[in-house]
């Protein structure tokens, strides 16, 4: 008889964008007369840009044509498109990464809950609190994590990420072999500093720690005291796997394609404690279990980095930009608490009073018909406080912060 994986039993509850999704199907139903304006899941709203769709017009006559098609492409795919990356998002930034270190893949999401199956089970992590769901839930399902107690995993460490600390995690105390950070942040809409993740590096070295750097908002940052690569930091390249997307970029939530850097430094130790390059080990797990990106969506990414590629795609970050302004701004004028939406898209609303995170979700869906995220889906930490995106349309944007105006809190 077939035995499950009884690590997927230690998750908890339902993944947290289903159970809004559910919450807000249900009180559709009993509203159907409701006009929602939904500013919870951070999904684009503005349609590809001509320079993406163009090149995927070019690419689907290609694929019609016996003399241009083509079949399965490289897993890590293809040389036009890694090129393309290693050219215009690290050589401007004085990064060398080497075309064989770029690993295409249909999302950063994929790549952060795929990572983890190159180390043993042993293998303690360390994430921020809030998180992003997927680092900690991927390391549950490979039973990494322990059972959780009032839903804390008793064997995770939990790095408080908050107001009080200017959120900016302290380092653990224990030992780790494993750090998640994300900058700019996801759900904060926060960045670290320079200064402090030059302080991350150095830690994860002298501590022979790897670091997981999810950096898929780095197009939002305004900033100039922060890095858009872990690898403008000397010594990133030790320690250090970035994973970058065009999902947020570029507007390829619906198209699908990301790519994660492994520097061939990186290396994790075998039980007799030889060194091991991660790269080729990563490289064998894609090419076992993937079969690579559709060649008319890479085609599609490689166009985001043409002159008309990038200013079309930097408009569209800009619009986003500036519905994270009217939020903040908006949400600040009544008196609330806000941070972040200055180099993400995300603004991080500190509750009013002693209200909870999913208190304040079902007034903002029930009074004024408006779907955010509840902080508490994203940690213990993230309770007493909810996300907003910015991701929506320009009026729905300035409708909803009127809407909110509107209620006494």
């Amino acid at each position: 008889m077939a035995q499950v994986n009884e690590n997927y039993l230690n998750l908890q509850g339902s993944y947290l964008f289903a159970t809004i999704a559910r919450k807000v199907t249900e009180y559709s139903a009993a509203h159907p007369e409701a006009d929602i304006i939904r500013l919870g899941i951070g999904d684009v709203t503005l349609p590809l840009v001509p320079a993406v769709t163009e090149a995927m017009h070019k690419a689907v006559d290609e694929m019609g044509n016996a003399d241009t098609f083509r079949g399965y492409g490289p897993e890590q795919g293809y040389d036009f498109l890694r090129q393309a990356i290693v050219d215009g998002d690290y050589k401007p930034l004085g990064i060398a990464i080497s075309i064989d270190e770029v690993f295409v893949s249909d999302g950063a999401k994929t790549d952060v809950g795929n990572i983890q199956e190159l180390f043993s089970e042993d293998n303690v992590i360390a994430i921020t609190d809030p998180v992003y769901p997927v680092y900690l839930d991927s390391n549950v399902m490979a039973g990494r994590t322990g059972k959780a107690v009032n839903g804390i995993f008793e064997k995770v460490v939990y790095l408080p990420t908050h107001a009080e600390n200017n959120f900016s995690p302290e380092f653990p105390t224990e030992h780790v072999d494993i750090v998640y950070l994300c900058s700019p942040n996801n759900p904060t809409g926060t960045v670290l500093s320079r200064a402090r993740l030059a302080e991350w590096v150095a830690f994860c070295k002298e501590n022979d720690i790897v670091l997981m750097f999810d950096s898929a908002y780095e197009a939002f940052i305004s900033d100039t005291d922060t890095v858009r690569s872990i690898y403008e930091i000397e010594g990133a390249r030790e320690v250090a796997i970035e994973f970058r997307s065009f999902s947020k970029t570029a507007g390829f939530t619906g198209t699908r394609c990301a790519y994660a850097v492994v520097p061939n430094e990186v290396t994790a130790k075998t039980k007799s404690g030889e060194r091991q390059s991660l790269n080729p080990l990563w490289n064998r797990r894609q090419c076992t279990k993937f079969n690579g990106v559709p060649y008319i969506i890479q085609r599609g990414a490689e166009a985001v980095y043409t002159p008309e590629g990038r200013k079309q795609t930097g408009e569209a970050i800009a619009y986003y930009k500036e519905n994270a302004r009217i939020i903040k701004e908006g949400l600040e004028s009544i008196g609330l608490t806000v941070y972040g939406g200055v180099n993400a898209p995300y603004i991080w609303l500190k509750t009013p009073g002693n209200m909870t995170s999913w208190e304040l979700f079902d007034l903002l869906l029930e009074q004024v018909q408006i779907v955010s995220t509840p902080g508490s889906g994203f940690g213990p930490c993230g309770e007493g406080y909810l996300r907003l995106t910015a991701f929506g349309s320009r009026e729905n944007t300035l409708r909803a912060i009127d809407r909110i105006k509107t209620l006494k809190f």
